[in-house]
């Protein structure tokens, strides 16, 4: 190694990978998240691999139980003052995981076009869910603490009614057929969503149900009135014409029928609902058919069960989110793969608010009230206007987040030391630019972008100590202080979140 150079780069020389966040190549070494610490031999302290010189017979260890824990700790303790959240409280509190705010971000620039791919993603039936959904998104919405949530099961019907209207509706782009076959008995909203996800993902779908038309209890247990027929024959016609996907109704599954079934298809998923678990010869508990409640998987290998038939589905997006799922589980099992399930990723809350903190998510949104619900649904205008009255809790880093990356490499709780965490705070250019104080963790990283880019004041570190900060020189705005292109490196060497551009 040549001179000058560091315990990280002689380690990955010799092809160890050790994790680092407020590293990134080509800039000085701050050494100012401890996530990269290894054992050096003589040494009593853990040592920052990013920072410390190598020599020759150094003795180095970067995978023993003490290292982790420390580099665990590093993380737990930054998790422990972190001001925000990873998805915004709305999105965790949807059954399906919707991507809510993004939604939302889109309905206010008029890009129907994008919302109505973004919601099936993660929801098969939405203009069925926009009518019936009591809306658990909602009771968590952050907006609620200031005057009332935003409206977000009205926009998400909005825009399937939206699409429903249009001659050339959304239709998701599906993989290439792969040659495997699923069977999924019961055709209601379960049942559904699990072939239309399958579908999406190139394996061929044979729906099987007792009734003869689609839709289970979506049909016969809610009245017209709520749930206009016209609207549910469309999004099931929608899922049924996507290709992959057969619908045989007038057919009862039973014990004969379904061992047919195990033995002509790769798999099964048993979505046949309420009180129908005894036709199947599975173990059962109290509830219903017995499955792993992470993967739908029943002591059947091939056989998946998910909605009704494993226990009471209080809300229907709950046994669509069963069917979407359980098609993950699915997947994994045509694939070969070990079967966990949907991924579980880590998720920063920054919990209760504090004085002030409420004014810092207004900024930005729409001030007005909630807009009135109608039975024919929003127009246009009302939907971007309500649309705008989101308060962007989320992280416009999410999927891109270092630590909250670290968080899952190393098993990190937030709650392990239980600190005050910094003050919310968020500074927004009409750049787009965000900038979130209370992630920050002084890496310098964005100061040290910044320099490139010498036509503007770029930024710096402001006060010492426990005060320091970064900020913008000569107390000019954040769009004054950096140019395009040290925006968008501001934001990509981040490892936090602290800077986002929406």
């Amino acid at each position: 190694m040549g001179r000058g150079a560091t315990i990280l780069y002689a380690a990955r020389a010799a092809g160890i990978s050790i994790p680092t966040m407020c590293h990134k190549d080509g800039y000085k070494p701050s050494t100012s998240c401890m996530v990269c610490v290894v054992r050096v031999e003589g040494n009593p302290s853990f040592v920052p691999s990013c920072g410390a010189a190598v020599q020759d017979g150094m003795r180095v260890w970067t995978n023993t139980p003490d290292v982790l824990e420390a580099r665990k700790t590093a993380v737990e303790l930054l998790l422990s003052e972190h001001a925000g959240d990873c998805e915004g409280p709305c999105r965790i509190g949807c059954p399906a995981n919707m991507n809510i705010p993004l939604m939302l971000r889109q309905i206010t620039a008029g890009r129907l076009d994008l919302a109505i791919g973004t919601i099936k993603a993660d929801i098969a039936l939405p203009a069925v869910l926009g009518r019936i959904c009591p809306a658990p998104c909602e009771k968590v919405c952050r907006r609620n603490a200031h005057d009332a949530a935003v409206s977000i099961c009205q926009l998400k019907r909005f825009v399937a009614d939206w699409d429903l209207r249009r001659f050339d509706t959304y239709r998701p782009q599906c993989e290439p057929a792969g040659g495997k076959k699923v069977a999924v008995v019961g055709a209601g909203p379960c049942g559904l969503a699990a072939a239309y996800y399958l579908a999406r993902s190139g394996v061929r779908c044979v729906l099987f149900d007792k009734n003869e038309k689609a839709g289970g209890a979506l049909r016969t247990g809610i009245e017209e009135s709520v749930l206009p027929r016209d609207i549910l024959d469309m999004e099931i016609h929608q899922i049924l014409s996507l290709g992959n996907i057969e619908f045989h109704g007038g057919m009862e599954v039973g014990l004969e029928l379904f061992d047919s079934l195990c033995k002509d298809y790769d798999a099964v998923f048993i979505a046949s609902g309420e009180n129908s678990a005894d036709k199947y010869g599975l173990k059962k508990t109290a509830k219903g058919l017995k499955a792993d409640l992470a993967t739908y998987q029943t002591d059947r290998a091939n056989v998946f069960a998910g909605g009704g038939v494993i226990g009471r589905r209080r809300i229907c997006v709950r046994a669509v989110a069963d069917g979407k799922e359980a098609a993950v589980s699915i997947l994994q099992y045509l694939r070969g793969q070990n079967i966990a399930g949907p991924e579980k990723r880590f998720n920063s809350h920054l919990g209760q608010l504090m004085e002030g903190e409420m004014e810092q998510f207004l900024t930005g949104a729409e001030k007005g009230p909630r807009c009135p619900a109608r039975k024919e649904g929003f127009l246009t205008l009302e939907a971007m206007t309500e649309a705008q009255r989101c308060l962007h809790c989320d992280c416009g880093k999410a999927d891109d987040c270092t630590l909250r990356k670290m968080a899952e490499l190393n098993y990190a709780r937030q709650q392990t030391y239980k600190g005050q965490r910094k003050p919310f705070s968020r500074q927004a250019g009409n750049s787009g630019l965000v900038f979130e104080a209370g992630k920050c963790i002084l890496c310098g990283l964005c100061v040290q972008a910044a320099r490139a880019y010498t036509e503007s004041t770029g930024l710096t570190f402001s006060a010492r100590g426990f005060e320091t900060r970064v900020a913008v020189p000569l107390q000019k705005a954040l769009n004054e202080a950096l140019t395009k292109e040290a925006m968008e490196k501001c934001v990509a060497v981040c490892p936090t979140g602290a800077m986002t551009k929406i």
